[in-house]
């Protein structure tokens, strides 16, 4: 019930809490519920209507357009209406099958019984509920990737490496984009940073579920320069840079209540300072993978329109991920070349 008074977003902020928690439950549901049938029968009589036919019931208590009111901040190719509608809609749980253990891992699911689709040659979506740390070994069979995450390889695979690449995950978080660069580039030389040591910690245990043993782990501001790193190069840096997380707040649909307009800017400056700190890491004709899990193009075309105009890399390929229509998490990432 928290959920689907959160899912409302900027959307009817008068009404009555109450009044506001049973509105989300109608809009979100789309079976009979006990509470609707308790509180709102009218309501549990009509929930198996589309969307739009529960915001026509609705009338002025409810509009989708006033969901996520940042219309004019998005990046270019989000479909506002359906975009909003998505807030509406618990995301599927995709699972990224690691190299040689695409056969087993769904062989494990089916005797469990846990019914999956397949999304690609090595992606799967099933149920937000499944117990999948009960089925298979997570992190050494499979790692839990969101779809859109998934298809970020995709501009890895552009990446021909002649030999082992000096990677560098300069926000690698819990570890996930790294763990795929060595799936889909083989060999690789990594180090891995953060500013948070507590997530590295946890990065350590997945890493070493993966069975990735010889990599560098640094605690770092990138805000600053940083000592650690001088004198070094990469061949590939990759930055899933701190952002709103706006493509995501389907899942955390509290981060769309709490979320203000200014917060946009502040990231925007954030992923720049990160960005003029990473770059001049970057070896002659390296590659940078800049990824955000945004909507907004103050944190995606534009920051590439910035790293374009200073430092004159070239621009290999950007796609804005849009897993809003397919029960994912939307993002954005772009593949940069230095030139040599």
């Amino acid at each position: 019930m928290c959920y689907c008074f959160f899912r409302l977003g900027k959307a009817a902020l008068d009404l009555p809490t109450e009044e506001r928690i049973l509105t989300g439950l109608f809009l979100c549901a789309d079976q009979p519920n006990e509470i609707l049938e308790a509180l709102k029968p009218e309501w549990n009589e009509k929930v198996s209507l589309t969307l739009d036919e529960k915001c026509s019931m609705l009338n002025a208590l409810f509009s989708t357009g006033n969901v996520f009111p940042w219309e004019n901040e998005l990046s270019a190719g989000i479909d506002y209406k359906p975009f909003s509608e998505s807030f509406f809609i618990q995301p599927d749980l995709f699972l990224r099958l690691r190299p040689g253990k695409e056969k087993s891992v769904k062989e494990k699911l089916q005797q469990a019984a846990v019914e999956f689709t397949i999304i690609s040659s090595t992606g799967l979506s099933i149920a937000t509920s499944t117990k999948i740390d009960e089925i298979i070994e997570l992190d050494k069979e499979a790692v839990v990737q969101d779809y859109s995450s998934q298809r970020v390889g995709e501009l890895l695979q552009l990446i021909k490496p002649e030999q082992p690449v000096k990677v560098w995950d300069c926000c690698a978080a819990s570890g996930g984009k790294s763990i795929m660069a060595k799936d889909i580039l083989g060999a690789i030389d990594l180090t891995v940073s953060d500013v948070r040591e507590s997530i590295l910690i946890n990065l350590k245990k997945r890493f070493a579920a993966a069975i990735i043993k010889n990599y560098k782990s640094l605690i770092v501001d990138l805000t600053k320069p940083v000592a650690a790193l001088e004198g070094e190069s990469f061949n590939l840096i990759i930055a899933d840079v701190p952002c709103s997380g706006s493509g995501t707040w389907s899942r955390t649909p509290e981060q769309l209540y709490y979320f203000k307009k200014e917060q946009i800017e502040q990231y925007a400056l954030l992923q720049r300072k990160i960005i003029t700190t990473a770059i001049p890491h970057l070896a002659s004709g390296g590659h940078l993978l800049y990824i955000t899990c945004s909507v907004f193009k103050a944190e995606n075309e534009e920051a590439i329109d910035f790293i374009k105009q200073k430092f004159h890399l070239e621009l290999i390929k950007m796609e804005l991920l849009k897993g809003y229509t397919n029960k994912a998490d939307t993002m954005f990432a772009a593949l940069l070349k230095k030139p040599l």
